[in-house]
């Protein structure tokens, strides 16, 4: 059966690299790495590149996918076992800004029908052998977001990060590079 691991932790917190690391130890043959950002500016591209590079000097064997969109159908149709992505809040934002562009009044139930699809995705990779590592933020410790925009992504976050941490079999939280497994301690009420 397959195994869902979440990672999750503020910006800069060291989830990804928490994330590589623990990936290429439950897979140490090698396995594919589905990039979600989309390079906008010239900030955002160089933070793409490290993360290029950093990948190419650890000597393992990545397989690299962008996939900005359509994460949910790419996860449902792939046959690799093994998969590592990063990030989850990266993909919702840029469904985000789809369906914001495609229809402003429908944009939160779209992102409620993104987030069952990539549910339904996951759903299915526990159903074959493999790993499969996401990273996410954690959006919901800070202040309220003054716009509407930000408010509708910071609790559809929250949602998707909830549905996943229940499916998943172990779930991280990484706080100033220090990763603690979340999901063995859980308080069941």
């Amino acid at each position: 059966m397959g195994k869902i691991v979440l990672v999750t932790g503020g910006a800069r917190s060291g989830k990804s690299t928490f994330a590589e690391r623990l990936f290429m130890k439950l897979s140490p043959q090698g396995g594919t790495y589905v990039a979600t950002a989309e390079a906008h500016d010239e900030e955002m591209k160089e933070r793409i590149r490290l993360h290029q590079a950093s990948r190419e000097a650890s000597g393992y064997a990545w397989s690299t996918v962008n996939q900005s969109l359509d994460l949910p159908g790419w996860l449902s149709g792939e046959e690799q076992p093994t998969v590592l992505v990063d990030c989850l809040t990266i993909w919702l934002s840029n469904e985000l800004l789809r369906a914001e562009q495609e229809d402003e009044e429908r944009m939160e139930a779209q992102l409620e029908c993104r987030i069952r699809d990539i549910l339904h995705a996951l759903q299915g990779i526990q159903q074959r052998d493999g790993v499969v590592v996401m990273v996410t933020n954690e959006v919901g410790s800070g202040v309220v977001p003054a716009y509407k925009l930000g408010r509708v992504f910071r609790d559809a976050a929250g949602r998707l990060n909830q549905r996943i941490a229940a499916l998943a079999d172990e779930v991280y939280l990484v706080t100033a590079g220090i990763p603690i497994e979340l999901k063995s301690r859980m308080v069941e009420l």
